[in-house]
């Protein structure tokens, strides 16, 4: 079953924040993954309220944390699933993987859309050896480089 787990937007985690000032404060932490500190949030009232000022600048990095989380998570799902068959001859070294193709694996596992931390999370590459894979996919027209229509950041397309 591929089942892909589902973002959590910084807007709605925003909403969220605001019913605490109804009193119902730590939900967004919840919506977060971050259920201790919901708790105490929710008991303390949002640490006295301070805590949940501090938060309004603090949901963005949240919000991200939780979604390379996810990803992460995916990725390994998807990656102990998939079947593995490696033969290997005595005295012969294994087979490398070629890059390009867990990069395309990857990119077909998430709607054919990879932002560079994803790619990064699915090859196990640096970020310099990342950059110049994305470029060779480029060159070669596997993929065509665009911005997120909603958050505006950087994403990689491709026709796999």
């Amino acid at each position: 079953m591929n089942q892909q787990k589902q973002e959590v937007d910084p807007g709605v985690a925003y909403i969220l924040w605001a019913f605490g000032l109804m009193g119902f404060c730590g939900i967004h932490r919840f919506y977060s993954g971050k259920i201790t500190s919901g708790l105490i949030y929710f008991f303390t009232l949002g640490f006295f309220g301070f805590g949940q000022f501090v938060d309004l600048f603090l949901i963005p990095g949240m919000t991200r944390e939780r979604n390379l989380r996810l990803l992460y998570e995916s990725t390994v799902e998807a990656r102990n699933n998939s079947p593995k068959v490696t033969l290997v001859k005595d005295n012969e070294p294994p087979v490398k993987t070629d890059p390009m193709l867990i990069l395309l694996k990857a990119a077909a596992a998430h709607d054919n859309v990879l932002s560079i931390g994803q790619a990064m999370l699915a090859t196990e590459l640096p970020l310099e050896e990342i950059e110049g894979l994305l470029n060779k996919a480029l060159k070669q027209n596997l993929a065509h480089i665009d911005n997120d229509e909603q958050t505006g950041a950087v994403r990689y397309y491709f026709d796999v």
